[in-house]
């Protein structure tokens, strides 16, 4: 399975202003057009890092997932939540000829925490040998910040300040705080016949 982000966060989504009191900086400064650029991007750092270890998307955006077989012949989940839409289903054989699936034969089943594709008949359509089946898919809280839960929120706050500061390095653990913030989040893992999406 690969999935892509095929649309980003625009800076206008960040809540720039909000780190800002957060971090309890001025402003009116010269040099703080200069300084959101720097503050834009350790909220994007903690965004995707915070993403990344619960499996949820917080700001609303386009994502493809692509993959040569179905988990299983009457559904398929989907890498992250909460999905809002899926937008298309096609497959693609080896030659490179694209056949969009009519959204009669399949469903989305809303689930905050797992989310997935279902067969409106029997069977989820059939991935050639050589082929690959494309879903298009929109994943997030919302368009704007106020959308993300709180916890959530927060948890990106208190990691984007721990990057600002400077108290971190690569492969660092998470901060205590931020992990009890993110905890009932985290995707849940179960194998060997646990729950199958």
């Amino acid at each position: 399975m690969d999935v892509t982000e095929t649309s980003g966060v625009p800076e206008s989504a960040l809540p720039i202003a909000g780190f800002r009191a957060h971090l309890r900086l001025g402003t009116g400064f010269a040099d703080e057009v200069s300084s959101d650029g720097a503050l834009a991007g350790y909220l994007r750092a903690a965004i995707a890092v915070i993403e990344g270890r619960t499996g949820k998307v917080l700001l609303s955006r386009s994502f493809r997932m692509v993959l040569a077989q179905w988990r299983w012949p009457d559904t398929q989940a989907l890498p992250v939540a909460p999905v809002s839409a899926v937008e298309a289903l096609a497959i693609r054989k080896g030659t490179g000829d694209v056949s969009v699936v009519a959204p009669g034969r399949w469903r989305l089943v809303v689930d905050r925490h797992r989310p997935r594709i279902a067969a409106n008949g029997a069977v989820l359509p059939r991935i050639p040998e050589d082929g690959q089946a494309e879903v298009d898919f929109t994943a997030g809280f919302g368009a704007s910040w106020d959308a993300v839960p709180d916890d959530l929120a927060q948890a990106v706050f208190l990691l984007a300040a721990h990057y600002y500061e400077g108290r971190t390095g690569a492969g660092a653990e998470l901060p205590v705080s931020v992990a009890a913030l993110i905890s009932r989040w985290s995707a849940l893992r179960v194998t060997a016949g646990g729950y199958r999406v």
